[in-house]
C-alpha cells in the first residue's frame, strides 16, 4: 500500500469512527437503542440463559485480564520475532490502542449514553445469571472489553505476517470470546457488544496502518 493511499485509509476510518460515536451520543442514537431494546432483551436472556456449571468457571475467566496475562506474553514473544528490537515500537503503539479503545467506549460513549447495564435494570434482575464477578458497574453501552479485544485482535491480524496465521485464528477467536462472555455473565446487551467490537475494529485498522507506516520509515531511514 503507498503512502497516500494508506493516508487515505487512515482518513476514511477515523471520519467513520467519529460518525459512529456520534451516532451513539445523539438523539438518534438514544432512540435506535430503545427501539431495538425487545429484541436486545430477548437475545441476551437467551444466551445469559445457557449457562450451565461446565462453562459458568470458562465465561468467568474469559472475562478477567488477569486470567489472560499468559496468553499476552505469548502474543509479546510472537512480536519480538517478527519485529526483533523494534518491538517497543510495536507494544507503544498497542498500548496507546488499548487506551484509546477503552476511552472511546467507556470515557466517551458509555458516560454520555448512560444506558444501564442488563445486571442493573430492576425488571431484568430475577431472570439473570451474573457470574461471581458481579454486576459489574452502573453503564454499559458500549462494551470496552469488546472494544479493547477486537482492537488488539484487528491490530494484530493487520501487522503480523502470513507465517502466523494460526495466531491470528487465535486472536480472533479469544476477542470472540471474550466478548460473548460479556453477555453470557450478564453485564452487557448484545447491542453493547456489537458497538464496542465496531469501535474496536476500526481502531485497531487506524492504528496498524499507522504502525505499519511508522515500521516502513524507520526501515528506510536505516
Amino acid at each position: 500500500m503507498t503512502i497516500n493511499k494508506r493516508i487515505k485509509t487512515i482518513i476514511a476510518l477515523a471520519v467513520l469512527l467519529v460518525f459512529l460515536v456520534l451516532l451513539c451520543v445523539s438523539g438518534t442514537g438514544r432512540d435506535l437503542l430503545n427501539a431495538s431494546y425487545p429484541q436486545d432483551s430477548h437475545i441476551f436472556l437467551m444466551v445469559n440463559g445457557w449457562h450451565n456449571a461446565f462453562f459458568d468457571p470458562i465465561m468467568l475467566a474469559a472475562s478477567s485480564k488477569l486470567f489472560w496475562i499468559p496468553f499476552y506474553l505469548i502474543l509479546v514473544y510472537v512480536l519480538y520475532r517478527s519485529f526483533g528490537k523494534k518491538v517497543w515500537l510495536t507494544l507503544l503503539i498497542i498500548g496507546l490502542l488499548i487506551a484509546s479503545a477503552d476511552q472511546v467506549s467507556s470515557g466517551i460513549i458509555k458516560n454520555h449514553v448512560q444506558r444501564l447495564r442488563p445486571s442493573h435494570e430492576v425488571k431484568l434482575m430475577p431472570l439473570i445469571h451474573l457470574s461471581k464477578a458481579g454486576a459489574g458497574g452502573m453503564y454499559g453501552f458500549a462494551s470496552s472489553h469488546a472494544a479493547n479485544a477486537f482492537a488488539l485482535c484487528i491490530f494484530l491480524i493487520m501487522i503480523l505476517d502470513k507465517k502466523y496465521k494460526t495466531i491470528k485464528i487465535i486472536v480472533g477467536v479469544w476477542a470472540v470470546l471474550v466478548s460473548y462472555s460479556r453477555i453470557y455473565n450478564g453485564v452487557h446487551y448484545p447491542s453493547d457488544v456489537l458497538v464496542g467490537a465496531a469501535i474496536g475494529i476500526l481502531l485497531g485498522a487506524i492504528f496498524a496502518l499507522l504502525h505499519t507506516g511508522l515500521q516502513n520509515k524507520w526501515k528506510n531511514s536505516l
